[in-house]
């Protein structure tokens, strides 16, 4: 299976060559919110990687800092870039109650636990070398109790039961307020972009005021929002085509009528299976009991492919489960097996390469009985991507007209390879519980690149083999003479 991968991938970069465009890149050269795949972390349940702020943490109690921090980040960008992510969200930082940041107690200063203003300074500067963007969470409510406005009586709010407040929402001076430590947070840290929470509170017209003075501070900036909005986000969620991913997915055989939702129109929308404020996707998936890495497979493959801003919460490469916070937010596992991880790199490599599976025209070609079949296409590329979410075999014909002519479609992840029947039709055909992804080649008969690749992918695997057999003979050689 791991050849194949190699192999589909090798093949399809020789193939396109010099096409592709680098890494999230729009085909007018500009990096826009579409153009990017999103991993999503809090700070204190990513990785450990300074004990100096290790200050009251308990790594075995989920309600505590289990001692996550910016250094950690940094520590493990390997992790984050070897999926193929181009931006990673980081949730609140600012002195909070609260692990995961949203009990903020001072919006001018950095929660201690996860580090110094120097060490996130050094921590941004290490994302944007690896050429990540990096935003955070600014909530607009929901802070602590003890926050240092409310403690010094200089805001109206409102109180709630879990040691919380609301501030005023329609306050002039609580709007001011917000607006000036939002700039001043911006002006301090070269951050790519804010998300906005708890905003339902707040109008339109104010969030839209918020969104203007990042803008002001950054003219590239992203502002978006993990809520449905009317102001002018750079992006914002469809809880609806969220619900349809999520119950088309969970099950085998699960109607997935309501993917129809998603048309061109849904580019500039934020889409995600997993979460981090409610249920994590591999909690529904034990519910059904399904098994999660062949659910998960075909999941991905459609997150990655469908039109949409995909976001990715941590743990969701190693299937973290968990109903709600805090068991939802355990800490980052990075000793288990790579195989999803894997799987996601190598959607991620095609979506940052090709204008035209992140940003090209969609157009649903099939979708009955758990079997969906689209298309992805620009003046320069066409893909196909066929999920087969069923517990039998699934074939489609595709009519030479949707294909082109002398064209053949080339299999990536699995290595499958179909050309134009006698009878002018493409067939697809697909195994159970499986996702593949064709880019749409020329027919040229005998093809050189493609040879290539194939001589090249099996010298290397079968000579990785060799290596090994030779050391352990020589290990064995080695023991026996002593």
């Amino acid at each position: 299976m791991k050849v194949n991968r190699w192999f589909g991938l090798l093949v399809t970069i020789l193939v396109l060559g010099s096409t592709l465009l680098p890494a999230g890149v729009s085909a007018e050269g500009k990096r826009t919110i579409e153009d990017e795949t999103i991993y999503d972390l809090l700070v204190d349940r990513f990785n450990n990687g300074s004990g100096e702020n290790d200050i009251g943490i308990d790594s075995r109690d989920l309600t505590a800092f289990n001692g996550g921090d910016f250094n950690g980040v940094v520590d493990r960008l390997t992790h984050i870039t070897d999926m193929g992510f181009t931006m990673v969200s980081l949730g609140p930082v600012f002195e909070s109650e609260s692990y995961d940041g949203k009990k903020v107690l001072d919006y001018a200063k950095l929660e201690p636990h996860f580090g110094t203003d120097e060490e996130f300074v050094k921590m941004i500067d290490a994302l944007h070398a690896k050429d990540l963007a990096v935003i955070t969470d600014f909530p607009l409510g929901g802070v602590s109790e003890n926050h240092v406005w409310a403690h010094e009586g200089l805001l109206k709010f409102t109180p709630d039961t879990d040691g919380t407040i609301d501030w005023e929402a329609s306050d002039a001076t609580t709007q001011q307020a917000l607006r000036e430590a939002l700039v001043t947070f911006m002006e301090t840290y070269a951050l790519d972009g804010i998300r906005l929470t708890e905003i339902d509170a707040y109008d339109s017209a104010f969030l839209n005021d918020l969104i203007e003075a990042v803008k002001t501070v950054n003219p590239d900036a992203y502002v978006i929002t993990n809520e449905m909005s009317d102001a002018n986000f750079d992006a914002s969620p469809d809880f609806d085509k969220m619900n349809a991913l999520r119950s088309s997915f969970v099950r085998y055989d699960a109607d997935t009528s309501s993917l129809s939702l998603f048309t061109n129109d849904s580019r500039g929308q934020l889409i995600q299976f997993d979460e981090l404020t409610g249920p994590r996707y591999t909690y529904d998936i034990v519910e059904a009991r399904m098994f999660p890495p062949t659910r998960w497979k075909v999941a991905a493959a459609a997150l990655l492919s469908l039109p949409g801003i995909p976001i990715m919460p941590y743990g969701t490469e190693i299937a973290v489960n968990g109903e709600a916070s805090p068991e939802n937010h355990q800490l980052m596992n990075f000793k288990t097996d790579p195989e999803l991880k894997d799987h996601i790199s190598d959607l991620n490599t095609l979506r940052n390469q090709s204008e035209a599976f992140r940003n090209g025209d969609f157009e649903m070609l099939h979708n009955e009985n758990g079997f969906t079949v689209y298309k992805l296409s620009s003046a320069e590329e066409t893909w196909i991507v066929a999920l087969n979410n069923t517990t039998e075999t699934a074939s489609l014909e595709i009519p030479i007209d949707v294909i082109g002519e002398n064209k053949l479609l080339r299999g990536v992840l699995d290595g499958d390879l179909v050309r134009e029947g006698k009878d002018g039709v493409f067939r697809i055909v697909l195994e159970r519980e499986l996702a593949e992804i064709y880019f749409v080649d020329e027919d040229k008969g005998f093809n050189t690149p493609y040879l290539i690749a194939s001589i090249m992918v099996y010298v290397l695997f079968f000579g990785f083999l060799f290596l090994i057999f030779r050391k352990a003979k020589q290990a064995k050689k080695a023991k026996a003479d002593q």
